[in-house]
């Protein structure tokens, strides 16, 4: 993958392996105070959102647009949406989901546009985790995740065969 350093290691994560982490994650929120939806953090945070919502039988939910990886080294952070509700209320009450917390750029951003909502994820890195309420896994930083719904699966010839 372009732009993938030597040093880094490659995880790859499952479809049924995103759904017990989040259902693990819906188990540390399902105690906390009831909440008034919660916002998906674009794109990585929409599948670990919805199966949130689903087990803890919120119906609302709404996106906060963030775009960084490709300007992350450039320190350039472009908000592309915000969700109007919890933007109004300053986050309160409200439950910000994403995947996986980094470097913790996107998620300082997030904060600053919603600074009293809960910041949970499925996954988090050492650099982006003072930046997380509640997460599930911690992943070394040197570590980068391919989730499901960004890679597919392809025909891998038989070793023997090579």
């Amino acid at each position: 993958m372009a732009g993938i350093r030597d040093d880094i290691l490659s995880h790859f994560v499952t479809w049924q392996e995103v759904h017990r982490d989040a259902k693990l994650l819906v188990r540390k929120l399902i105690e906390m105070e009831p909440w008034e939806g919660i916002v998906a953090l674009t794109r990585g945070g929409l599948v670990p959102a919805s199966i949130i919502a689903r087990e803890m039988e919120i119906r609302v939910v709404d996106t906060l647009c963030i775009s960084t990886y490709e300007e992350q080294e450039k320190g350039i952070v472009n908000v592309l949406k915000t969700p109007e509700r919890a933007t109004k209320v300053g986050g309160e009450g409200w439950l910000l989901v994403d995947d996986l917390v980094d470097t913790g750029t996107t998620a300082r951003k997030a904060r600053e546009i919603l600074p009293k909502a809960h910041f949970a994820t499925v996954y988090a890195k050492p650099e982006g985790l003072k930046e997380v309420d509640t997460y599930v896994s911690s992943v070394e930083q040197n570590v980068w995740v391919f989730f499901p719904w960004d890679t597919e699966p392809q025909y891998i010839p038989p070793l023997a065969g090579k």
